[in-house]
């Protein structure tokens, strides 16, 4: 099977080029993952999107704004590590990393986020209106809809940019070996 998409992407990949980039992905995860948070929490200060997702992702387990805040980053953060390790696998498949392939990952990895990640979040999500069941009495955040819509028309562009830088950097920094 590799042998079709070596031909596509290039060159085949060496039979070394199976073993991961296990201290990369530890490191370079990370740091991606909260570059990419950070992003998009100036995106939010500055009025460029509504969008808060430590917010968003932390009160669906604290009810409290400020503790759901902090623990919607740690779970941003374990969520990209998970996302970074599927990246790295990628490349290590491929044997083969670069900026365009991380930024095409990128553009896979933020259409996931924004057309079903992201409509699915109020099925499970405690604190948040449904598009189809309306607010409830529970309800303090409204639904993100498709794209992410109904946080700001400027909303999916800033989300697919950092997600584009993303994998820009894991491209950059993960080694396929």
């Amino acid at each position: 099977m590799y042998g079709a998409v070596a031909r596509i992407i290039g060159e085949p990949r060496p039979e070394s080029a199976t073993e991961m980039d296990w201290a990369g992905w530890a490191l370079f995860g990370v740091l991606a993952t909260a570059a990419l948070t950070a992003a998009m929490i100036i995106a939010q200060l500055v009025g460029l999107t509504r969008v808060d997702l430590p917010l968003i992702l932390g009160s669906m387990v604290v009810e409290d704004p400020d503790r759901a805040r902090v623990a919607g980053f740690l779970i941003h953060l374990a969520a990209g590590q998970g996302f970074a390790l599927g990246y790295a696998a990628t490349f290590a498949l491929l044997g083969r990393s670069s900026w365009w392939l991380g930024a095409a990952l990128g553009v896979v990895h933020v259409g996931v986020a924004l057309t079903v990640l992201l409509p699915l979040l109020p099925g499970v999500h405690p604190r948040m209106a449904s598009l189809r069941a309306g607010p409830s009495s529970r309800a303090l955040l409204e639904p993100p809809g498709l794209f992410a819509l109904n946080y700001g028309i400027q909303t999916p562009v800033v989300t697919a940019v950092v997600h584009i830088l993303y994998g820009i950097v894991l491209g950059l920094f993960l080694q396929a070996r």
